[in-house]
C-alpha cells in the first residue's frame, strides 16, 4: 500500500510539472512579434530604425516611415579648373563636371587672356571645393552632358549649399541660361540681382570694365553649336536684325547672349520659337 501511494505521488508530480513548463513556453507568432516592433529587418540583420535614420545626412532623413529612405553618392573633388569646372573621382575614374547656370570669366583657355575677375572666381571655387566631397544633381532640362564631354550639374558640399548660386550671389560669376529654363534659374536669376544691386564682386565699380565678355560661352548640350564664342553684343537696345549675321548660329549666339526669349531686344525670333533667323544658312 505504501509504495503504491508513493507511485501515484510521483507520477501527479511529474504530471504537474510537465503542465507548469508547457505554460510557460511563449506563443511563437506572439513572441516574433514582439521582437522586430519598431525596427527594421535588413539582410537577415535587425537593425533600430532610429540607429538607421542616425547613420543617414540630416538632409536624407523623412518623418514619414512609408516614403523610402534617401541616400546620396558623394564624390571627391581631386581638381577645380576654374569658377564653374571642376573633377570629381567617380568610380574610379576622373570626370570633368561643369556647374549649370553659371558663368564665370574666362581663366584657362589657351586662346583667350585671363578675364576680369577670372582668378578671383577660380580661387574662391578652390577655396569651397578643393577636396572636398560633394553630391551632384543633374537636371534633365539641360541634357547630361555638354558639347566637350562635361557632366552637367549642380554641387552640394556637405554644408548643403549650391555652390553655383553661391557663387553667383558674391559676384565671382552671373546667371546664364543657354537655351531651355533650368531648375534653379529663378533663384540664380534673384542671387544675380542681389549681387549687382550690393555691387559685390566683379559688379562692383573699380572691378570690371565691362562684364559683356563673360556671356556667351556656356557650353550648351549637344545640339547647338555657337560659334562666336568670343563675341560681344550690344543688348540694351535694338541693334541687329537677321541681315546682320551671316549664319543662323552667329544670329542665335545673339540672341542667347542678350537673355534668349526673355530679353529679344532684337526681335529676332518672329515665331517665338526658341529658334531665330532660320532663313539663314
Amino acid at each position: 500500500m505504501r509504495y503504491a501511494i508513493t507511485a501515484f505521488t510521483i507520477t501527479f508530480v511529474l504530471l504537474l510539472g510537465v503542465l507548469v513548463v508547457t505554460s510557460t513556453v511563449p506563443n511563437p507568432d506572439t513572441s516574433q512579434k514582439n521582437e522586430v516592433s519598431g525596427f527594421e529587418k535588413k539582410g537577415g540583420d535587425i537593425l533600430p530604425m532610429a540607429s538607421i535614420q542616425k547613420a543617414l545626412p540630416t538632409s536624407a532623413q523623412t518623418a514619414n516611415t512609408e516614403d523610402t529612405i534617401r541616400t546620396y553618392r558623394w564624390y571627391r573633388v581631386t581638381k577645380v579648373i576654374d569658377g564653374d569646372t571642376f573633377v570629381v573621382a567617380m568610380d574610379g575614374k576622373n570626370v570633368t563636371v561643369r556647374l549649370i547656370g553659371i558663368d564665370t570669366p574666362e581663366t584657362v583657355d589657351p586662346r583667350k587672356t585671363v578675364q576680369c575677375f577670372g582668378r578671383e572666381a577660380s580661387e574662391k571655387a578652390r577655396e569651397i571645393l578643393s577636396d572636398r566631397l560633394v553630391r551632384l544633381e543633374t537636371d534633365p532640362s539641360q541634357g547630361e552632358l555638354d558639347k566637350y564631354g562635361r557632366l552637367l550639374a549642380y554641387a552640394f558640399p556637405e554644408n548643403g549649399t549650391n555652390v553655383a548660386s553661391y557663387l553667383i550671389a558674391e559676384g565671382y560669376g552671373h546667371e546664364y541660361t543657354y537655351n531651355l529654363p533650368y531648375k534653379y534659374q529663378m533663384g540664380f536669376k534673384a542671387a544675380e540681382e542681389r549681387a549687382r544691386a550690393n555691387k559685390r564682386g566683379l559688379w562692383a565699380d573699380d572691378a570690371c570694365a565691362t562684364i559683356n565678355d563673360l556671356r556667351g560661352r556656356y557650353s550648351p548640350p549637344a545640339g547647338s553649336i555657337p560659334t562666336h564664342a568670343l563675341a560681344t553684343y550690344e543688348c540694351s537696345r535694338n541693334a541687329y536684325n537677321c541681315s546682320d549675321f551671316s549664319t543662323q548660329a552667329e544670329a542665335q549666339q545673339a540672341f542667347e547672349s542678350c537673355g534668349g526669349s526673355e530679353n529679344d531686344i532684337h526681335k529676332l525670333d518672329s515665331d517665338r520659337d526658341g529658334e531665330v533667323c532660320e532663313g539663314l544658312p
